[in-house]
């Protein structure tokens, strides 16, 4: 009979490897008596969606030194927010963010619901933050499931049913090994094990505290796993992005409208992103524009886009058909989305 994976060595694991997280109450600290805040695991995991540990690290310091409590992150402005989060992508989080804040400080007096269920009756909530939040802030034994977890799953079982067809194979695998105690550590240990040495290519099988009962590593399979569907190619979207830059330095900007991609975000007027390259639409202000010989390139989850950029110099009485001119010593950007900084970039 197969030996079954045992939580306590991947928790034993965890105390002496656990990686160092400024969001994180790691094992040396929890045992001297300090717990999770709620306000930052939770904000820390909107952060972590789609968005890799090195890039989240500053954002997640800069946003809590300005806005230190979910009271805090409630009263503040929108374009605030939006400008801190800008660069960091997927900013539909960020609008949630905000309404998720407001919604615990308005509807729970500022304190965090502490289930599963109650989690997910807030913005921006899904399953997986609901339960990482319940474990990890809450030590509700809470199965949590990322990719992370969702590899070392399919491996500990030798699972190959590509991904995403295998999630729920794969998540009910993971409950069946969530302990009663300590689950949020526990959580936390499965993740840093997919990081650290279940990693995607050349698991570190050999220094594996559950490298007995794996069953990929038995079969030799370990490498392959988890497999996945064939990704579709993605399409590519054509547009026009216009800067105009003031006698004075100001510069023209909109703001994007609160739904849709890059949402409640500063950037440069331009035309629809459409899927064949059609020629540009009326410019945002009357001026003698100028076709950059270079484009500015970017790629979104679902399609790629190249982006023409015009120029134009014009002078103070000037006045645009839509956006508004930011002097240059309110201009920043770093307050721009990424795809809106390539174009920048671009400005000779």
């Amino acid at each position: 009979m197969r030996e079954q994976p045992n939580p306590a060595d991947l928790l034993e694991w965890y105390d002496r490897h656990a990686r160092i997280m400024p969001w994180r109450i790691g094992p040396a600290d929890r045992a001297n008596g300090d717990v999770s805040d709620p306000y930052r695991v939770w904000l820390s995991e909107i952060m972590l969606q789609q968005t890799t540990v090195a890039a989240v690290r500053e954002y997640f310091l800069r946003f809590t030194e300005r806005w230190p409590d979910v009271r805090a992150l409630a009263s503040a402005k929108d374009e605030d927010v939006m400008a801190q989060w800008a660069g960091l992508g997927y900013y539909a989080r960020a609008r949630n963010l905000l309404k998720c804040a407001r919604a615990v400080v308005t509807d729970h007096d500022g304190q965090f619901p502490d289930t599963e269920e109650a989690l997910l009756t807030l913005p921006g909530i899904g399953p997986y933050t609901a339960a990482a939040v319940a474990s990890i802030a809450f030590d509700q034994q809470a199965t949590v499931v990322d990719g992370n977890v969702e590899r070392v799953m399919a491996r500990l079982y030798d699972v190959h049913t590509p991904l995403p067809t295998a999630k729920k194979e794969l998540t009910d695998l993971a409950a069946i090994l969530t302990p009663p105690k300590r689950p949020g550590d526990y959580a936390q240990a499965v993740m840093d094990l997919g990081a650290t040495i279940c990693t995607p290519r050349n698991p570190a099988c050999g220094i594996c505290p559950w490298r007995t009962p794996c069953q990929a590593r038995l079969a030799g399979t370990a490498a392959e796993l988890p497999k996945k569907l064939p990704k579709k190619k993605k399409p590519v979207r054509f547009g026009t992005a216009y800067v105009a830059r003031r006698v004075d330095g100001a510069l023209l900007l909109e703001r994007r409208p609160d739904k849709g991609l890059l949402g409640g975000m500063l950037g440069w007027p331009g035309s629809e992103w459409a899927e064949d390259d059609t020629p540009p639409h009326d410019a945002p202000i009357r001026a003698e524009w100028k076709t950059l010989n270079t484009e500015a390139r970017h790629t979104f989850t679902h399609f790629h886009l190249r982006l023409k950029v015009q120029t134009a110099l014009v002078p103070m009485d000037r006045h645009p058909k839509t956006g508004e001119f930011i002097t240059a010593d309110q201009f920043a950007a770093d307050d721009l989305p990424s795809v809106m900084r390539k174009v920048f970039a671009l400005i000779p």
